[in-house]
């Protein structure tokens, strides 16, 4: 996570903090912009991936839309997808146990055996676009702790 947050500074990110061994990054943006260019980081991290980047306010209001909060009843099985924009329309059949609600920029599902044994994740989550990314509740509310 050193070499991650030396990418992020490189890139022009300040106060850089990262969480656990995740890949979630907390930074504040340069003067006179929204955010660093995804693309960018992408390019500078040494491994295939794909970089999301949501300002503050759009975490913020991501986590706060989560209305399977009243039900989970724990928070490492309560996951919200993150989604680069608006995510695609799915058709889902009944899924019980399991609970997964489209909101207006994430996915939010109550998993009660477990994500490694969602038939969401599965069989449904490549649906949500080319860019989407699970988080639980706890890390959720870690990173709002962060911001």
């Amino acid at each position: 996570m050193a070499d991650l947050r030396a990418i992020v500074e490189e890139a022009g990110g300040a106060d850089v903090a990262t969480y656990l061994q995740s890949g979630n990054v907390v930074f504040d943006a340069p003067s006179g912009s929204s955010a660093l260019d995804a693309a960018a980081l992408e390019a500078a991290i040494p491994v295939k991936t794909r970089v999301l980047i949501l300002t503050a306010a759009e975490f913020r209001a991501v986590a706060a839309e989560n209305p399977l909060l009243g039900i989970a009843t724990d928070p490492s099985r309560l996951f919200t997808t993150f989604v680069d924009g608006a995510p695609a329309s799915i058709d889902l059949p009944d899924l019980s146990p399991e609970v997964v609600v489209v909101g207006s920029h994430a996915v939010y599902q109550w998993l009660p055996e477990g994500f490694s044994k969602s038939v969401f994740t599965a069989k449904y989550a490549k649906q949500l676009g080319p860019l989407a990314t699970a988080r639980n509740q706890r890390t959720v509310e870690a990173l709002l702790g962060m911001l």
